[in-house]
This record gives C-alpha cells, structure tokens and sequence, in this order.
C-alpha cells in the first residue's frame, strides 16, 4: 500500500497519472472529497467493484454510487433531469440519484436502475474522474465509524487497497443524498449540508 500526498488546489499532473494507473489495473484506492475519504474502483471493472464490496464486507444488495469530474459527465451514466437543482448544489456536498444509463452495470448498482452521483467539490477526486468515474463510497469498513483522517483508514482497512491519497483531515459527515427520480424530489439522508427542497 503507498500513500501519496496531493496539493488539494492544483493537483500534481504526475501523481494523477499514477493514481489512474492503478485504477486502470483494477486497484483501489482511497481519495478525499468535500465530506469524507472515499472507496475508489474503476466502475467498469466488476474485478475492481467487487474488491470494494470484499472489503468493506458491504452487502452486495446495496448499490455503489459514482463519483464524476463534471455535470456535463452525468449524461454519460444517467438521464438528466432536475438541472436547475443539480447546478446549484454541484460541485458540493450531495449525492444525487437518478435514473441510469444502460451500460451502467448492474454489478456497480445492485441491480437498481438507479444510480447515486457525486460531484465532490474537491479538486483531487475531480482531477482522478476526468478519464472515467470511480466508485463513491465511504473508506470504512460496513458498520463501523466513518474515518476523518489517513490514520484512522489505515487503523480500519490495514493493507487491504493499494493506494491512499492523503487530502488531510476531512469534515467526517457523509454527503446529503437527494433522489430526483421522485416527484417532488425527496431527500433520502440529510448529511453535511442540509437543503430545502
């Protein structure tokens, strides 16, 4: 396991080649956002998403959600809607669910045709997703305590991903998640930052 550190402003291009070659082979890391540290795995891998299951001992019926560089790139795994809201709220603190795209796999979303979308307002997570969008799911083990900081990962998931982007402390309270499939749309889990919809 290596663990790098990023300038979280401006990114070294360097170090993001390097990320992204372990997740073109199917490895995993740990990278930072605006919340917490996530879980990443190439979403098109199923040898990669089912490490993170693995090792999160995490159901396989509960569906993973995805963590992408832009807005623009939602329309390349969900049907759009909601944009008035989604421009507002993203890049931040919220997950949105929509409905996905047919070449979204089933492995990624549990067999749900809805998909979980983060636009973290972080500049590392944004920069490693510019190619392809990785997995977004909190770096703890099932169960256990969300960890704020690069020591408390490595007290839970020992050796088990193979890259760790240190981002320091993170704020430690996961995304509010908002489901736009619904009419009105309705929020599924109030996070860092509430909202009224």
């Amino acid at each position: 396991m290596k663990i790098i550190k990023l300038n979280s402003q401006n990114p070294e291009k360097a170090k993001i080649r390097q990320i992204k070659g372990v997740l073109e082979n199917d490895g995993i890391i740990v990278y930072p956002t605006d919340t917490i540290y996530g879980l990443g795995a190439n979403i098109y891998s199923e040898t990669a998403v089912g490490k993170i299951y693995s090792l999160k001992n995490r159901d396989y019926l509960k569906p993973l959600s995805v963590c992408l560089s832009e807005i623009e790139d939602i329309e390349k795994v969900a049907y759009l809607k909601g944009k008035d809201l989604i421009a507002q709220i993203l890049p931040g603190p919220f997950t949105i669910i929509l409905k996905k795209k047919e070449h979204i796999p089933s492995f990624l979303t549990a067999g749900s045709e809805k998909i979980g979308i983060r636009i973290p307002d972080n500049n590392i997570c944004r920069e490693i997703t510019r190619e392809f969008p990785i997995t977004s799911t909190s770096a703890n083990l099932s169960g256990e305590k969300v960890p704020k900081s690069v020591n408390e990962i490595k007290k839970q998931l020992g050796s088990s991903v193979d890259l760790i982007i240190d981002g320091g402390p993170t704020k430690g309270i996961p995304s509010t998640v908002i489901d736009l499939t619904s009419h009105p749309p309705k929020i599924l889990r109030e996070g860092v930052e509430n909202l009224k919809i």
